[in-house]
């Protein structure tokens, strides 16, 4: 699809792109907003409170219909913290985990205080919004991960036993990066993932996660997609847990109509491997986005997680247009989403436009400083 440095993209690549980016960040965050409202239920609880099918459409969480958490706000600063690493490159500073880092500990600020502080002119124009100030039961691995300046690595991670899902469900972002080697955005995202969530499961899943999402965006199907991503963590000590609950999810779409039984067993113990497993296996027997998704919520696990997983997937491979369209005109935040996705597309594939030897743009170095 060419390349982030600045290759020339043809109309056509451009315009596929930006609907794929669209639909990730917009699957990703339907995705959340539909379990959210059940997360924590188990199925039998679900069906007591939404009738014998289960959810089949959003329902109210956070005082309103379409909210979002915290697995959505992060990935926004995923986004953010991309954007920002691009435009820093001009100066010569080259390290994506840092910026990430301190994206992330723009979203942990976003969790403490009561509102923008319209004087940190180096926060850019996301932390400059008052609808993500808002906190959404963010888990403590997340506000401890982030509660310092120091950065959590592969090497040294922060929370060297959490195997929880959120930074895996933060990740879609880093498959969007079109341009990059598969194997290069497994190591981003693992280094990402290490500065809330230290063991390898949690930090490989997210790798492989994001990985999947690379496919999809470079136009693969999810079976290929999914067969990258064992083949590039098959190196990586810790990966077996990971690999062999993906490899248990493509088995299990051969073994008859799927159902909240077999998505549950595909979980495991709601740790991360067994999320991004349901993600593959709902996003490759579902019928259509809709019933993609509703399957990835109806179960005895954490439903805003499986939803957020699986609605990035279906995103990526479908593009937006295939999202259901009476959810995304009830979703929260919709508007800085477009935006944002749009943003990330335009400087994936016009960044020298933007910044670069011929000129700045003094608002593009504004919403995204260098600083």
């Amino acid at each position: 699809m060419g390349a982030t440095a600045g290759a020339v993209w043809g109309r056509a690549e451009q315009q596929d792109f930006r609907s794929r980016v669209r639909g990730t960040l917009l699957g990703v965050a339907v995705g959340d907003a539909f379990g959210a409202p059940v997360d924590g239920l188990d199925l039998d609880g679900i069906r007591e409170e939404h009738g014998a099918e289960g959810l089949t459409d959003l329902a109210p969480a956070y005082g309103r219909r379409g909210a979002v958490t915290h697995l959505t706000q992060l990935s926004l600063f995923s986004v953010d913290g991309l954007i920002r690493a691009q435009v820093r490159r001009d100066t010569g500073a080259w390290h994506p985990p840092t910026d990430l880092h301190r994206a992330y500990r723009r979203w942990a600020a976003t969790q403490r205080d009561w509102g923008p502080d319209l004087r940190r002119k180096d926060d850019g124009w996301l932390a400059h919004e008052e609808w993500l100030y808002v906190r959404r039961d963010a888990p403590r691995a997340l506000l401890l991960g982030l509660g310092d300046e120091t950065m959590g690595t592969p090497e040294a991670p922060k929370n060297p036993g959490e195997r929880g899902p959120e930074a895996a469900a933060r990740s879609a972002p880093f498959g969007l990066l079109v341009g990059w080697e598969p194997q290069l955005v497994v190591q981003l995202a693992v280094e990402c993932a290490a500065q809330t969530h230290g063991h390898p499961t949690g930090y490989l899943a997210a790798g492989a996660y994001a990985v999947i999402v690379h496919g999809l965006a470079r136009g693969e199907s999810l079976d290929a997609a999914v067969q990258r991503g064992l083949a590039l963590l098959a190196a990586r000590p810790g990966h077996q847990p990971v690999t062999e609950a993906l490899q248990h999810a493509l088995g299990a779409v051969r073994q008859g109509l799927p159902t909240p039984a077999r998505v549950t067993e595909l979980m495991g113990e709601g740790t991360a491997e067994g999320l991004v497993a349901v993600a593959v296996y709902c996003a490759l027997v579902g019928e259509d986005v809709r019933h993609g998704l509703r399957l990835a919520v109806n179960h005895d696990g954490p439903s805003g997680a499986t939803g957020a997983l699986t609605g990035g997937l279906l995103g990526a491979l479908h593009g937006e247009t295939a999202l259901p369209p009476a959810w995304l005109a009830e979703l929260e935040g919709r508007a800085t989403l477009l935006e944002l996705a749009d943003d990330f597309a335009m400087e994936m594939t016009q960044g020298p436009a933007l910044h670069g030897p011929a000129g700045s743009s003094p608002a593009w170095l504004t919403r995204y400083p260098r600083a």
